[in-house]
């Protein structure tokens, strides 16, 4: 299953490993969802996970972002269609459409007005948790 993963939830699944984020980034530290990302995306992963305020462990960081990068999928982006309310957020959606994401994954939802969506599946981690198990014992049967 391919998704993108915007950085609130990488983070808060890093910081705290309990809860949706948490075991969100443990399905792709696992490899059983992989990642879309361009190179801002991965760039901004970087360099949040390496702010001091944070203080995670640099060798656990950089083993997380190593997986991403080797598991996951480099996308050639285009300029998204609709101007959402905070520019930043765009790269998660043009990466979303351009690699054909299953989810885009985020913690801010309201940051993704439905009519600017471009047709990408924008969830919360909870709903995309929720949406995995239902395909998953749907696939079990």
């Amino acid at each position: 299953m391919r998704i993108v993963l915007d950085t609130n939830v990488l983070v808060s699944g890093v910081l705290s490993p309990y809860g949706a984020p948490g075991e969100i980034v443990r399905m792709v530290a696992a490899d059983i969802v992989h990642i879309c990302f361009d190179a801002r995306i991965i760039s901004e992963y970087h360099n949040v996970l390496r702010r001091s305020k944070f203080k995670l462990d640099k060798e656990k960081a950089d083993v997380l972002l190593d997986q991403i990068e080797s598991c996951g999928y480099l996308v050639a982006t285009e300029p998204a269609l609709y101007d959402l309310p905070d520019k930043d957020d765009e790269p998660f959606l043009e990466a979303a459409a351009a690699g054909e994401a299953d989810y885009l994954v985020t913690g801010n939802i309201k940051h993704y007005p439905v009519k600017k969506r471009q047709n990408v599946q924008v969830v919360t981690p909870g709903d995309f948790l929720q949406e995995y198990r239902r395909k998953k014992s749907s696939n079990q049967e």
